[in-house]
């Protein structure tokens, strides 16, 4: 039982008599509102869980975990809406028992719609996708009938926050940058176009707002599309970085990107401008570098907890041979002593044996486009790597029929 203490300084309710106008009322239920419940109750289910077994992940802490083998229970948490994973179904009704006991719990049965994200589950493998709410958007902003575009950006436009005219509400660009920055979640061919569109948040102009509804053009063109996990696959971690150095033209610091496979499996990644500026295409790398080694050494403690080890390090691919030799090599002082000494995260998780170093070259480069707008040829391309399937498509392309007068 939560006890929450608030002073009242309204009047007291209907019948309510006191003779002490000081008095404060004892509340022996949390109340949906409140900035202590969601706190409270998050307590309360770990502190339960916690005392029948289950481990809270130091790394992810919604994520919780118990047993080993075939009796291994994966347990996810995002307030009150709980996902339990299991081969056995019995295990499965076991936690749900457990938890109907302490808080009174609601079955919503196999995992198929979670926080706007469809999950479609088949002998294949896993569809995750958001074609709902990429329709709901659509909707809201006029775009249902809308002409589809090939890409989320155009090739080679560079955004900065003179362009055009200030909106006389922009309450509504800013409405619109949100909804498609969590449309990423599943959407990561469109990541580079929103990290652009969310910079100017504080000040849009018309352009900017023309550049969102490019994304939305192209949103249209395929709402179904999602990330697709394979049943059948290595569970080796696989993981591109690159970097788009000065790429803005008002701070000209880099774009950072990366993009970690399980397998054939995309499970993260990003696209980010880099918090200060280098002085080199070198630097730029290797700071993308940095960033995408504490990715892999965060995704090796999730994975450890899923009862997943690794006998091989995780391959880290980079278009960059100087960023590589900068990470391989000691003798490199004039171009490497004014890094900062975290950047040097790099050459400690390569000798520790956690990442492998590996060249591949620039049309190779999954993580390119996380980092720069593409043309569409290569946009395309870019976007058949990462695993990317629409559930909606009908097959090969479909076809349309014509009655000719």
């Amino acid at each position: 039982m939560v006890i929450l203490m608030k002073k009242f300084t309204w009047s007291y309710p209907p019948g309510f008599q006191s003779e002490k106008p000081s008095q404060v009322c004892r509340l022996l239920r949390s109340l949906y509102g409140l900035k202590q419940a969601s706190r409270q109750w998050n307590e309360k289910l770990t502190a339960a869980l916690i005392k029948v077994g289950f481990h809270q992940s130091k790394f992810e802490p919604s994520l919780f975990t118990k047993g080993a083998h075939d009796d291994f229970v994966a347990l996810l948490v995002y307030v009150d809406d709980i996902i339990i994973a299991n081969a056995n179904i019995s295990i499965i009704n076991s936690v749900k028992q457990f938890l109907d006991s302490r808080f009174k719990i609601k079955d919503l049965g196999p995992l198929g719609y979670f926080l706007g994200i469809e999950a479609c589950r088949t002998s294949d493998g896993l569809n995750l996708c958001q074609r709902k709410y990429a329709l709901d958007i659509l909707d809201d902003a006029g775009f249902l009938e809308c002409k589809p575009a090939s890409t989320p950006m155009a090739q080679g436009l560079k955004l900065s926050h003179d362009d055009g005219a200030p909106l006389t509400d922009p309450s509504c660009y800013r409405r619109l940058v949100g909804r498609v920055l969590y449309l990423t979640t599943t959407r990561p061919d469109i990541a580079y176009a929103v990290q652009q569109l969310s910079q100017f948040v504080d000040s849009p102009t018309e352009k900017h707002l023309l550049a969102a509804h490019r994304v939305l053009r192209y949103i249209k063109s395929s709402p179904g599309q999602g990330l697709f996990y394979p049943a059948n696959t290595q569970l080796q971690l696989k993981v591109f970085s690159d970097s788009d150095w000065a790429a803005c033209n008002e701070t000209r610091r880099s774009i950072t990107g990366y993009c970690v496979f399980l397998g054939d499996a995309l499970v993260s990644w990003k696209a980010k401008k880099q918090l200060t500026v280098s002085r080199s295409s070198s630097e730029a790398e290797y700071r993308a570098l940095a960033v995408t080694v504490c990715e892999i050494q965060w995704m090796t403690y999730i994975l450890q907890d899923l009862n997943i080890g690794f006998d091989k390090p995780a391959t880290l691919f980079c278009d960059s041979k100087s960023a590589i030799a900068i990470a391989e090599n000691h003798v490199f002082h004039e171009r490497t002593k004014h890094i900062d000494i975290d950047c040097h995260v790099v050459r400690e998780k390569l000798h520790q044996g956690l990442i492998k170093l590996l060249p591949v070259s620039s049309s190779n480069q999954v993580a390119d486009g996380f980092t720069k707008p593409l043309a569409i040829p290569l946009f395309r391309q870019y976007v058949s790597k990462l695993g990317i399937q629409d559930l909606y498509a009908p097959a090969y392309g479909g076809y349309q029929m014509y009655h000719v007068r």
